[in-house]
């Protein structure tokens, strides 16, 4: 049994005949998975190299702002209504000024997100930048 098991995954591997006798290749009525175009993060990387961008590293290292950022990501993570997208936005706060950014998939979801912040105490003002992906 281990024998066939080898022989049927070298014969697999290497691309043997199909039992119709046409090759390995998959026919246009076959359900052919096609490889997705490769991501391009190209804008995203030069707009995070530009310095006037906040990022994570720019978080503020006092308490307050600290606490804040954490309170608003935990309200995030908890909220189902929220896609695994949303969870993951950038925020960002310094003095009290919280920046979201990241793509999310609604309009709705960017909003959400928003309102969640801007409920957390010690927030002066919010900076929303999430973006709703291109689908």
């Amino acid at each position: 049994m281990k024998y066939k098991i080898t022989v049927l995954a070298i014969l697999a591997a290497a691309g043997c005949e199909r039992a119709d006798g046409k090759g390995s290749e998959p026919h246009k009525s076959d359900n052919a998975i096609t490889t997705p175009a490769p991501a391009d993060n190209t804008k995203n990387n030069e707009r995070d190299r530009n310095t006037a961008t906040l990022t994570p590293g720019d978080q503020g290292e006092n308490d307050s702002d600290r606490t804040i950022t954490q309170r608003i990501r935990q309200s995030v993570v908890k909220d189902d209504a929220i896609s695994f997208s949303g969870k993951n936005v950038k925020i960002i706060t310094i003095n009290g000024v919280v920046t979201l950014r990241g793509p999310v998939d609604t309009a709705k979801e960017k909003e959400e997100i928003a309102t969640i912040a801007q409920r957390v105490d010690g927030v002066k003002r919010i900076d929303n930048q999430i973006e709703i992906a291109a689908k």
